[in-house]
């Protein structure tokens, strides 16, 4: 048994390991080609018409924000076209209609498409607004984005190369400093959005959109084969077909996008189920393809570790049944060489901690060059974060394996504009909730666990030990303790 569990214990390490190897690489791309800044080649001598598309679903207290923002698009009201896409079933619709309206009145060229069903969710949505879509590019905005008035200005001329397909910004948080979740929120997106997604398209790698903050082509979209509704993640779906049919991206780094920030667990937990369950089923549908084209051998593998990165919570989640074997086994040939702390705590150590440490470290003073040092200090909370959210993650890793199908769930956005605004009651008292499942009595479960663990090393004098392993209860009693308090009150009331 004892080699039995080394054996596990060694390969989940390797796989973790290998995935802190890959974002140490993707740190080593992002500084080797950060300064090189895409120019477009020429611009337009006539601005060419632009689509709007709005995809929404239950999002009443956020579409009059999303459309007052976007009439004050600076550009040609003749060259725009504003499609809002509305799938709701409740009193957004009546939102839609009015600011659209209000739209119309004042000259626009705009548009409510309401569904009565929602097939294909957000990607049946935006391929049914498309056959309608006057404009040659296509803007597309969540309803929590509130864009620049002169994002497309700072867009659109790139699309002189005939090449590209789409153009990606960098999303902005207008509600970073909300709360705890909102701060590590944004330095996780910080991290892929300024790091992986530079580093990948300035060294010639595949990149995705990121389903919102991007103008695409329409003639690529279509080329490459449309919306398609069999992932969660359509975004990421496209964006690897158009590229292995030839199409180029250009991510702008210095063209941002403000949005809304998830303010609760149960909401962030359901966007990262859904992000996390669609990228493995992209993985599955779309990886051997990528294998068979003609791209150079570091494309494919790059895309490999970006598609498969996932896998990485069913290894931490692995890892949790793993590690207090170590404490109660008697593993005297790795002990009477006195190597047995060094080969089981320093890869957790390293790849867990240091790599993760260094990589948002580089890219919050990138993002935030005057408040990066204020930001680190939630860097703790990051790291138990990430760990908290392994049983979430891993569940959606595994529904994807096995084909179990589930909705798209809309993450609950509450309309919160500033990072200085007052916590109004509106987002603990709005009817849209997340829904409720059984993982935060696991997570809880883990964490008193894992308490016992950090407890029995400090008794025992293994502070190593300790300190490693001290984010392990802290991020499941996070996890765990926010959805409680959340789910809490909702159950208290039917009883």
């Amino acid at each position: 048994m004892e080699w039995l569990w080394y054996s596990s214990y060694f390969l989940v390490l390797i796989g973790l390991s290998g995935y802190g190897f890959h974002r140490l690489m993707i740190l080593s791309l992002y500084l080797k080609h950060a300064h090189q800044q895409p120019e477009p080649q020429e611009e337009f001598a006539e601005l060419p018409l632009v689509t709007v598309q709005l995809p929404c679903y239950n999002e009443l207290h956020v579409m009059e924000r999303l459309l007052t923002s976007v009439s004050k698009i600076d550009y040609p009201q003749d060259k725009l076209q504003i499609q809002v896409l509305d799938d709701s079933t409740d009193e957004t619709t009546e939102i839609c209609k009015i600011e659209v309206a209000k739209l119309i009145e004042r000259g626009f060229d705009a548009e409510h498409v309401h569904r009565t069903d929602r097939t294909g969710y957000k990607a049946g949505a935006l391929e049914n607004g498309t056959t309608t879509a006057k404009g040659e590019y296509l803007f597309i905005l969540d309803a929590d984005f509130v864009p620049n008035p002169d994002v497309l200005l700072k867009t659109i001329h790139y699309f002189t190369d005939e090449k590209i397909g789409l153009i990606q910004t960098r999303w902005e948080h207008i509600n970073r400093t909300f709360n705890a979740l909102t701060r590590v929120q944004a330095m996780f997106l910080d991290g892929h959005l300024e790091l992986e997604q530079t580093a990948r398209n300035r060294s010639g790698r595949f990149f995705t959109f990121n389903g919102t903050a991007g103008v695409w082509r329409k003639s690529c979209i279509e080329d490459a084969g449309g919306w398609e509704h069999d992932t969660l993640t359509e975004d990421m779906d496209l964006s690897y077909r158009a590229q292995l049919k030839g199409w180029k991206f250009i991510f702008l780094n210095h063209v941002t996008t403000p949005a809304e920030l998830p303010v609760d667990m149960e909401g962030f937990k359901s966007q990262q189920h859904r992000w996390t369950k669609g990228s493995i089923q992209v993985c599955k549908k779309i990886l051997l393809d990528i294998w068979k084209s003609d791209a150079p051998l570091y494309c494919k593998m790059e895309a490999t570790a970006h598609l498969t990165s996932n896998f990485a919570y069913l290894l931490l989640f692995l890892l949790c049944f793993l590690i207090y074997p170590k404490q109660q086994t008697e593993l005297t040939w790795f002990a009477d060489h006195g190597i047995s702390e060094h080969l089981l705590n320093f890869p957790i150590f390293f790849f867990g901690s240091v790599s993760v440490t260094l990589f948002y470290l580089v890219s919050q003073k990138s993002v935030r060059p005057n408040t990066w040092m204020k930001d680190i200090l939630y860097l703790p909370l990051l790291l138990a974060l990430g760990i908290g959210m392994s049983v979430n993650n891993a569940k959606a890793v595994i529904e994807a394996l096995f084909n179990h199908e589930t909705a798209f769930v809309r993450t609950p956005k509450y309309g919160i504009n500033t990072e200085k605004q007052e916590k109004k009651p509106a987002w603990k008292s709005s009817h849209y909730k997340a829904i409720k499942s059984l993982t935060p009595i696991v997570e809880l479960a883990f964490g008193l666990f894992f308490s016992i663990v950090v407890v029995d090393n400090a008794i025992n004098g293994n502070w190593i030990a300790t300190v490693l392993l001290l984010p392990f209860p802290i991020g499941f009693f996070y996890t765990s303790l926010s959805s409680i308090s959340q789910q809490l009150p909702a159950i208290l009331a039917k009883k």
